[in-house]
């Protein structure tokens, strides 16, 4: 038990191998940053290395973008990060883990498990709600079974042979395009491709399969994109809706780590009823796959209906793309914006989210 007089010792645990390791080292530059050194004793953890092994990344974005480029050199070469092993020592035991990470092994289950054996507390949601979210098919499916409004698509797995392309192309075209196509385990819009042309659509499958041999395919919904970040455990709450307006027209990677490269409007610009909707989706989309401490859901509002959205979409004016169970902290990410806009600083979002990880204990 931690002493009322003693500091929390919080290990911040970022990096590791997944596709998003240069994001993630750029989370938790800004969680080391921020943590209030009179109530934290605190140490950075490079979760893809060991005591006798380097990191060694999954294939990264195509592109690379200054700022994360620019985060991820400064955390390493101004925090000595430790191994992951160190964990195991009880001289950096920590009382919680705050997790940064992105991607595979880190946002989907693993290391949660992992500390689950440990026994350490951390901060978001436990091992399934990670797991169902990350895989982006799985959550819609649960959502979906819930009554949560997610566009149509269709899914299947790439193998070693491919894919059947004759039923994927006419699935799609069911859909009608343009389409999105994304690797269904994958974040930070890594491998995904907007596909106008039925011709370029196996160009995007290969890119997404790079990523993950699970495929999605989903209908493009034209409409405002909002944002709405969740906190809390047993009673979670939703922060303000944030409208997002890439610049170029469509949130990819250098979209959402450019300075810049996307206004975030905050309060959306929309009516006070779909901003309350929005809300209500979200902690649905938070309760429904089980995520506790935060989250963030992306929605779009969808004006009118086009032409090749089935019947049984006309009634409703938000969909659910997808939850994020740990949502980026770069200087550029939007639960930070949203609970600014909330009265709540950086210092103290980390503060609660401590504070939630502690409360949850053990899964």
């Amino acid at each position: 038990m931690v002493g009322r007089n003693t500091k929390l010792k919080v290990a911040v645990l970022m990096g590791g191998v997944s596709s998003e390791r240069d994001v993630s080292l750029s989370s938790g530059k800004q969680i080391l940053d921020a943590l209030d050194r009179s109530k934290y004793d605190v140490f950075g953890v490079d979760v893809g290395t060991t005591s006798n092994r380097s990191a060694v990344s999954l294939p990264g974005a195509e592109q690379e973008v200054e700022a994360v480029v620019a985060a991820r050199e400064s955390v390493l070469n101004t925090h000595k990060l430790l191994p992951l092993d160190c964990l195991l020592d009880s001289r950096f035991r920590p009382d919680v883990a705050v997790i940064a990470l992105h991607g595979r092994y880190g946002e989907d289950g693993t290391i949660q498990g992992l500390l689950e054996l440990f026994d350490i507390p951390y901060t978001g949601s436990g091992v399934l709600a990670s797991a169902l979210a990350m895989d982006k098919v799985m959550a819609k499916k649960v959502m979906a079974a819930d009554g949560i409004p997610v566009p149509r698509s269709v899914d299947f797995t790439c193998h070693d042979s491919g894919w059947d392309r004759g039923w994927v192309a006419c699935r799609a075209a069911r859909l009608g395009y343009p389409v999105i196509v994304k690797p269904s385990r994958q974040g930070s819009t890594i491998g995904m491709t907007k596909v106008v042309d039925p011709g370029v659509l196996e160009e995007a499958i290969e890119k997404a399969r790079k990523y993950d041999n699970r495929i999605l395919v989903e209908e493009f919904l034209e409409g405002i994109e909002l944002t709405v970040s969740v906190l809390g455990n047993d009673a979670p709450i939703a922060l303000p809706v944030i409208e997002i307006v890439p610049a170029k027209g469509f949130y990819d990677y250098e979209a959402k780590y450019t300075p810049g490269a996307t206004e975030e409007i905050v309060p959306a610009r929309i009516p006070p009823e779909i901003t309350s909707e929005a809300q209500r989706l979200a902690i649905a989309a938070h309760t429904s796959l089980g995520c506790s401490g935060m989250s963030r859901t992306d929605i779009v509002y969808v004006h009118g209906c086009r032409e090749n959205v089935s019947e049984s979409h006309h009634h409703h004016e938000l969909y659910v793309l997808e939850v994020n169970t740990i949502p980026g902290m770069t200087p550029t990410s939007l639960l930070p914006r949203a609970a600014e806009a909330a009265g709540i600083s950086f210092s103290r979002l980390l503060d609660m989210l401590i504070e939630f990880a502690l409360e949850g204990g053990r899964r």
